[in-house]
């Protein structure tokens, strides 16, 4: 009777709750998800809080005594040590004895009913993510980080040295169409090198500072230990240890590396001098190891072995086109993934036992829902106007009529060594011939030829141009081969010490004459960008509105410290733009340097247009799931409050999250053939977080693989902005990236502040000098 009341009135409640406005209103068609609809048998899910005394501090014990009392709460449990999850209902009060075994005390055990819950509550979510990997486990695949991955189907590339494991990202969540199981097709890459191997090339090759060679190619890598599939980053070399070290057990016993790998998992270890990779865990995991005392993780370099593809590989664009074809799926091979997975969970009788066990029950087909493609776009150039093709593409158009605003080029130099002034004058001959058309006019630049390539003579040569001709415009360096180290000089000269728009050119990009032409044109496009020029625009409705963009880089120079990157439209068409970075330390709130960019754009703001905005839309990256009830508890209200500073003012606001590291892929689906949907499909319905406003929008075009939308989150809206405004306005973002004449998959302020945080933690490893702040200089 209690259960019926319960439930009764929980259903009550839940049909009280209006559901949130978030449904758009352009015409719908048919799309597929990777989500698989869960049916719940059970009527309820009983919570109990369980208590030992006296207390119990080993999770380990309480785990074994729990276990001892099956006969009681039944064989299907879920225990983290306090609370207890079962299927079945017991009295409101249990109470069981049991002995601890370390000292024959006996133990009381009090299991109090605390929560009836609905079976798809969000407090079930959790144990049953913990059913999904057991199902996985019974199915033949191995777990690898968060992933389940098969490594009998390992496609090897033997000219790469590297294999592929096929496998699953899966995950069971409540969305608003109820409970569904997610699944995304995902695939490992590892190396057949260890990183032994990697240490032994390494040393052939810089026998002198191999210690130095060895900690900057290998310190911060992702490897795995196939002896137990496990990942682990390296944190540190430990070059005075070795597998001779001894270590201590749990149980006190003392063994060295040698002993341990050949009586645990029967592995001789042949490299008794080699050092060991020190992996600190991250404080909110487990300690990895658990037969080490010590937090830190130790592990052979013999047998660890690297993850990723080679730095060396990601140059070679036929060795990644035979990668990529093995993981750039189609819709179609995503979703013959996908259905043999549901095929071998629902032919084996131990996995759907498992679910059967919480009365959960798989579907057998992928998820068929409408879904909306929003109109196409008409992109405004100076005296010109196209409506985007089905590829929302521009490149032709936008190098045939002139950009909305043109910044001169009349002092600028070139710099390059001496042995490329043949390309260099070719590539000045070209920029001359295109620049006419886009509307850029180019004088002839101060030519500089340098004796050799190092970092210093560049660095010269800049200052004493810059210190010869104070009103310089633009310096461009023609440099060889990817130097992070010549690059970073560059840009820290050129963005903090003295500030002026720098544009650095790889001689390889520049050395096919049948390309140059259109090299050019994109180089053009860019410097007009980075000189203060206007490109395009789309037509925005509102007026007196101000769109930000803000994401957030680790900075890699600092350990923990973040860059923060901030970009504010400044004017109504959407064509000039304020940027600011700030440096965040753990202890130092996200909200403090926020604020203060705000604040200083909405100054920039007035001084352009002698007003304020009315309407603020912020579309802020770099928030997860975990940390959307903090944005919004505490970072909004923080904002809002910032606006007090000027007297009077009380803008609307409109507060976005931005999520690209999602698993939810969309198909279109035409009589029953999946394939990829075309730009400017939106899906806000069923497969949605039920607490906010949220959407799914796929802007940009997709040449190879399946279609990847990202997740928009509205948590505040005082502008009232309808779904069809909010999706609007987003897609008509993805259209403003001026590196890009095409939609990208995320906001084109959200992408400048991107390219501008990366920029300051990669590189410049400090706040850009604020002469710059007015131009896109980080493009």
């Amino acid at each position: 009777m209690k259960l019926f009341i319960y439930l009764f009135f929980h259903l009550l409640i839940m049909a009280t709750v209006h559901p949130l406005h978030k449904i758009g209103t352009t015409e719908s068609c048919k799309y597929g998800t990777n989500h698989i609809p869960i049916c719940c048998r059970s009527e309820a899910v009983y919570q109990y809080h369980v208590t030992f005394t006296p207390n119990v501090e080993s999770m380990a014990m309480r785990f074994g005594m729990m276990k001892d009392h099956h006969s009681t709460t039944g064989e299907v449990m879920a225990f983290d040590g306090t609370i207890l999850y079962l299927p079945v209902k017991l009295n409101d009060e249990v109470f069981l004895k049991s002995v601890r075994r370390t000292d024959n005390e006996e133990i009381q055990i009090k299991i109090q009913m605390t929560k009836i819950l609905p079976p798809s509550s969000d407090l079930c979510i959790p144990f049953y993510n913990v059913v999904l990997r057991r199902v996985m486990k019974i199915i033949g695949l191995k777990l690898v980080g968060r992933n389940h991955y098969d490594p009998e189907s390992a496609v090897i590339l033997g000219k790469q040295g590297l294999q592929v494991w096929p496998g699953y990202s899966t995950s069971i969540k409540h969305t608003d169409g109820g409970l569904h199981l997610c699944v995304d097709v995902s695939h490992k890459v590892l190396r057949n090198d260890s990183v032994l191997d990697v240490m032994n090339m390494l040393y052939q090759q810089t026998k002198e500072n191999f210690q130095d060679e060895c900690t900057k190619d290998l310190v911060g890598s992702i490897v795995i230990t196939r002896y137990n599939n496990r990942t682990y980053r390296i944190d540190a070399i430990e070059w005075n240890k070795s597998p001779k070290d001894v270590f201590t057990l749990t149980d006190g016993t003392k063994t060295n590396f040698v002993d341990y790998y050949s009586k645990n998992y029967g592995i001789t270890i042949k490299d008794m001098d080699q050092p060991l990779l020190l992996h600190r865990p991250k404080e909110r995991s487990k300690p990895g190891e658990k037969q080490i005392v010590t937090r830190d993780i130790l592990l052979v370099p013999e047998l660890s072995f690297m993850t990723g593809i080679p730095e060396k590989m990601r140059k070679d664009p036929r060795a990644m086109k035979d990668l990529t074809m093995h993981i750039n799926v189609s819709s179609e091979q995503h979703t013959h993934s996908i259905k043999q997975l549901l095929k071998n969970i629902s032919s084996n009788p131990e996995s759907r036992k498992e679910f059967s066990k919480w009365g959960l029950e798989i579907g057998s087909e992928i998820l068929l829902i409408k879904g909306r493609t929003l109109p196409l776009e008409t992109i405004c150039l100076q005296s010109s106007f196209f409506a985007t093709g089905a590829d929302v593409s521009w490149s032709r158009e936008v190098v045939r009529d002139a950009s909305i605003s043109s910044i001169p080029l009349n002092i600028w130099a070139i710099i390059y060594p001496h042995r490329f002034a043949e390309q260099a004058e070719e590539l000045v001959s070209t920029f001359k011939k295109v620049g006419g058309p886009i509307g850029i006019r180019i004088e002839r630049p101060i030519h500089v030829p340098l004796r050799d390539d190092h970092t210093e003579t560049y660095v010269k040569s800049i200052h004493s141009q810059l210190i010869s001709k104070p009103n310089m415009q633009l310096v461009v360096c023609i440099i060889v081969g990817n130097r992070d180290d010549l690059y970073s000089a560059i840009k820290k000269l050129c963005c903090v010490k003295s500030p002026i728009p720098s544009q650095a050119i790889n001689i390889r990009t520049i050395s096919q004459p049948q390309k140059l032409r259109s090299i050019a044109q994109k180089i053009l496009l860019q410097v007009n960008s980075k000189l203060g020029g206007e490109l395009w625009t789309v037509k925005i409705p509102l007026k007196n509105l101000m769109v930000v963009g803000v994401d957030v880089h680790h900075d890699t120079s600092k350990i923990h410290q973040s860059v923060m990157g901030f970009v504010a439209s400044v004017n109504s068409s959407l064509t000039r733009w304020y940027s600011k970075v700030t440096f965040q330390t753990p202890n130092e709130e996200l909200i403090s340097g926020f604020r203060v960019c705000l604040l200083a754009a909405l100054t920039k703001y007035h001084e352009v247009n002698h007003t304020l905005p009315d309407k603020i839309v912020v579309y802020r990256d770099g928030v997860s799931d975990g940390q959307l009830n903090m944005v919004e508890q505490y970072e909004i209200p923080q904002l809002i409050n910032s606006f007090k500073t000027f007297p009077n003012y009380e803008p609307k606001l409109v507060f976005i999250v931005v999520q690209k590291r999602i698993n939810t892929t969309l198909y279109s689906c035409i009589s029953k053939n999946f394939g990829t949907p075309q730009p400017g499909t939106v899906l806000d319905h069923t497969v949605t977080q039920g607490k906010w406003v949220d959407f799914f929008l796929m802007a940009h075009h997709i040449r190879q693989g399946c279609g990847l939308p990202t997740h928009y989150i509205s948590l505040y809206n005082t502008a009232n902005l309808t779904p069809d405004h909010l999706q609007r306005l987003t897609f008509k973002m993805c259209h403003l990236y001026w590196n890009w004449p095409g939609t990208i998959r995320v906001p084109a302020p959200c992408k400048y502040a991107h390219k501008l945080a990366y920029l300051s933690g990669q590189y410049l490893h400090s706040e850009p000098s604020i002469n710059l702040s007015d131009k896109l200089f980080f493009l």
